[in-house]
C-alpha cells in the first residue's frame, strides 16, 4: 500500500468532481493500479466536515477499483438518494453518466440463473481411516494464512459417526442447518405406521402423540428425486431421494428413528429402522447422508450463496457510487466474481472436481441448480421467518439458530439506522428509482421474475427495504459462513458425508451387509478429490475481512460511523457469548462466531 500526497499552492475552493488520469504504458507488462480513495485537506468551502472534533476540514472521495489507463471521474464520498436534494447540475449529469457507464460495463458478466444446467474399493474401514490420515495428516488442514480450525471437530465426527444422536444433531449444526421441518403429519408418501417406530419412541408414548406435541420431524430430500447423476472412472454413480423421520427426546437429542430411500413407496422401498440390525440401518443413514450432501452443496451452498451472491454483487455494482445502497453493500460483494468464476473454471466445468467426485457430476448438478432456482423462496432466506415457517423456533441445542438470529437482529438494527438516515419517509423509498431499477434486477436474475419466490420486484416502504438490505447482508456473510466452514471438519472422516456413492440404493433389508457398505462408499481416488478441494474452501486464506470491518472508507460522516461502530460493538458481544457457549461444548459450534464470519462471498 502507497499513499501518495500531492499539494496544491491554492485554495480549491468547493469540490464537486475530482478527475484521476492515467497514462497508458506501451509494454507487454500489466500495469494496473488499485486505488482506494483519495482525501482532501484544507479549506474546502461548501465541502468542509469537521464533524465536532475541530480537526482540519477533508473530504474524501471513495474510488477502489483498478486504473489501467485514461481518466476516471470521483465525486465527494457522502451517501446521496437521487430524490429530494439540490443538484448541481454537473453532479446530477455525472450520476446519470455513471449509473449509464456502470450498467454497461457490467452488463456482460450478468448471468441468469436458469439452472446452469483412483481407485478400488475400500477394504474396510481402517483402510479408509489410513487413507484419510495419510492425505490429511491425520488432522484437519489450514492452507498457509487460513484461519485455524482445532483438531477435535474431524475427530469427533470419527468417534460418533455412528451414533443416531449425532446423526440428528447435524441438522442443527452441521453445514447445512436449514433443512429440518417440524412434522405435524406424515406426507403420504411415507407410509410410517406407529408399530414401526413404537420400540424408538417407548412405551410411555405414541406417534400421534409426539406428532401433536410438536417433537417429531422431517428431513425431505424430494428436489433430488429423478435428477440425473454421472460416471466416475467409467463406473456409475447413485443417489436416493429419501424421508427421514426423527423424533426428539425427552433428553433433547434428535434422533432418526426411520428412513425411505425412495419418494415412492412399495416393496421396493422399505423403511429402515434402528431395530434393523447394525449394517442396514448404517446403510440407510449412509444413503441420507450422501443425499444431504448433495442438497447442501449444489442448492444451500452454491445457489443461495455463491449464484445469488453474485446477482445481488451484480446489481449493487450497477449502482452510483454514491449511492447509500452501493456504499453499505460493496463490502458485501468483495470478490464473489472472482470466486464464482474460478469456480465455473475448475469446479464445474466439463471433467472438473464436480465431476470426479460426487454422484452428480457436471449434468446433474446443473439440474439440481435448476430445481432449487425454481423452488427459491424469499422465506428461505429471511432467518426469523424461515425458522417460523419450518416449526424450528423453539427445538434445543440448536446453535445455528441461536447464533442466526443474533446476527440478523445486528445486521437488521444497523440496517434500519443507514436507511433512516437517507429514507426520512416511505415515499423516499418508493420514489428512488435507482433503487428500484436495482430491487428489479435482483427479482429479474436471481428470482427469475417468478413472483412465487415472493421476492419483491419493488419496494415501497422502509420497513420492506430494511429487510431485504438485511437479508442480502445475512446470505452474502453468515449464512456463507454457516454452510461453508465446517464443510471439511464434517466431510475428512469421508463415511459420514460420501460425496458419490457406487452401489444402487438397497431393495430389501436384507440385502444390507458390511461388504455392501463398504462397496458402495465412493473410491478413494474421488474421496481424495473432494477432500483436497474441501480443505482449501472451508478455511478463509489470505487477508481477513471479518463481518463489520469494512475496510473501504464508505459511508462517511459522523452519523453513519457511529451506527457502524454500534454493530461492532454488538457483533463482539455476540461472539463473546458463542465463545463461552463453545467452551462447554463437546463439539463446538463456531461457524457463526463473527470474529471468524467473513463479510462476503469470497472462497
Amino acid at each position: 500500500t502507497v499513499a501518495v500526497e500531492v499539494t496544491s499552492a491554492r485554495p480549491l475552493g468547493t469540490l464537486l468532481l475530482l478527475r484521476l488520469w492515467k497514462e497508458p504504458l506501451v509494454s507487454l507488462v500489466p500495469d494496473r493500479w488499485f486505488c482506494a480513495c483519495v482525501t482532501v485537506t484544507g479549506p474546502l468551502g461548501d465541502n468542509d466536515d469537521k464533524g465536532d472534533t475541530g480537526d482540519t476540514p477533508r473530504a474524501t472521495f471513495p474510488c477502489y477499483r483498478w486504473l489501467e489507463s485514461g481518466l476516471l471521474e470521483l465525486r465527494e464520498g457522502t451517501a446521496r438518494t437521487p430524490n429530494g436534494a439540490t443538484w448541481e447540475p454537473q453532479l446530477l449529469q455525472q450520476r446519470q453518466e455513471e449509473r449509464k457507464e456502470r450498467r454497461e460495463a457490467f452488463h456482460q458478466v450478468r448471468v441468469r440463473l436458469r439452472g446452469l444446467r483412483g481407485g478400488d474399493s475400500w477394504r474396510s474401514f481402517e483402510d479408509i481411516q489410513e487413507g484419510v490420515s495419510r492425505g490429511s495428516g491425520g488432522k484437519s488442514q489450514v492452507p498457509e494464512g487460513g484461519s485455524q480450525v482445532p483438531d477435535p471437530p474431524a475427530e469427533y465426527v470419527l468417534q460418533h459417526w455412528q451414533d443416531d444422536a449425532f446423526f440428528g444433531a447435524q441438522y442443527l449444526s452441521g453445514v447445512n442447518p436449514v433443512l429440518l421441518r417440524r412434522c405435524a403429519r406424515l406426507p403420504p408418501n411415507f407410509p410410517v405406521t406407529p408399530p414401526m417406530v413404537a420400540p424408538s419412541l417407548g412405551p410411555a408414548t405414541t406417534l400421534q402423540r409426539e406428532m401433536e406435541g410438536g417433537r417429531v420431524f422431517l428431513a425431505d430430500y424430494a428436489l433430488l428425486e429423478g435428477v440425473p447423476t454421472g460416471r466416475i472412472a467409467g463406473e456409475p454413480q447413485f443417489l436416493a431421494a429419501p424421508l427421514c423421520l426423527l423424533w426428539l427426546s425427552p433428553r433433547g437429542q434428535l434422533l432418526p428413528v426411520a428412513i425411505q430411500l425412495s419418494q415412492q413407496p412399495g416393496p421396493q422401498a422399505p423403511i429402515f429402522l434402528p431395530g434393523d440390525g447394525p449394517w442396514g440401518w448404517a446403510l440407510a443413514k449412509l444413503w441420507v447422508r450422501g443425499a444431504h450432501f448433495a442438497l447442501h452443496e449444489m442448492v444451500t451452498h452454491l445457489l443461495h450463496s455463491h449464484f445469488l451472491g453474485e446477482a445481488f454483487a451484480l446489481a449493487t455494482h450497477r449502482l452510483p457510487t454514491c449511492h447509500p445502497l452501493y456504499q453499505l453493500l460493496l463490502p458485501h460483494c468483495c470478490y464473489t466474481f472472482h470466486i464464482n468464476i474460478l469456480a465455473r473454471e475448475t469446479l464445474l466445468n466439463p471433467g472438473g472436481i464436480i465431476d470426479q467426485a460426487t454422484a452428480l457430476g457436471r449434468e446433474g448438478t446443473l439440474e439440481l441448480v435448476a430445481r432449487g432456482t425454481a423452488a427459491l423462496t424469499y422465506t428461505e432466506l429471511c432467518v426469523p421467518d424461515d425458522l417460523e415457517n419450518r416449526g424450528v423456533t423453539d427445538i434445543p441445542n440448536y446453535y445455528y439458530r441461536d447464533d442466526a438470529l443474533e446476527i440478523w437482529g445486528a445486521i437488521k438494527s444497523l440496517v434500519q439506522g443507514i436507511v433512516a438516515l437517507y429514507y426520512p419517509e416511505d415515499s423516499d423509498v418508493a420514489e428512488d428509482y435507482e433503487l428500484q431499477d436495482w430491487v428489479g434486477e435482483i427479482f429479474t436474475y436471481a428470482a427469475l421474475s417468478n413472483e412465487k419466490t415472493g421476492f419483491p420486484s419493488k419496494l415501497r416502504t422502509r420497513a420492506e427495504l430494511v429487510k431485504f438490505v438485511t437479508m442480502i447482508i445475512f446470505c452474502c456473510s453468515a449464512r456463507h459462513a454457516a454452510v461453508n466452514s465446517g464443510q471439511y471438519d464434517y466431510a475428512a472422516w469421508m463415511p459420514n458425508t460420501p460425496g458419490t456413492l457406487r452401489r444402487p440404493p438397497p431393495r430389501t433389508k436384507e440385502e444390507a451387509t458390511a461388504e455392501l457398505l463398504l462397496g458402495t462408499l465412493p473410491s478413494p481416488s474421488a474421496t481424495g478429490a473432494l477432500l483436497a478441494l474441501l480443505s482449501v474452501v472451508s478455511y478463509e486464506g489470505g487477508e481477513q475481512r471479518p463481518l463489520g470491518s469494512r475496510p473501504q472508507e464508505l459511508l462517511t460522516g459522523a452519523a453513519p460511523q457511529q451506527l457502524l461502530e454500534t454493530f461492532r460493538r454488538r457483533l463482539a458481544a455476540i461472539s463473546r457469548r458463542i465463545r463461552r457457549r463453545n467452551a462447554g461444548l463437546a463439539l463446538p459450534y463456531p461457524y457463526l462466531d463473527p470474529a471468524c464470519v467473513q463479510e462476503s462471498v469470497s472462497i
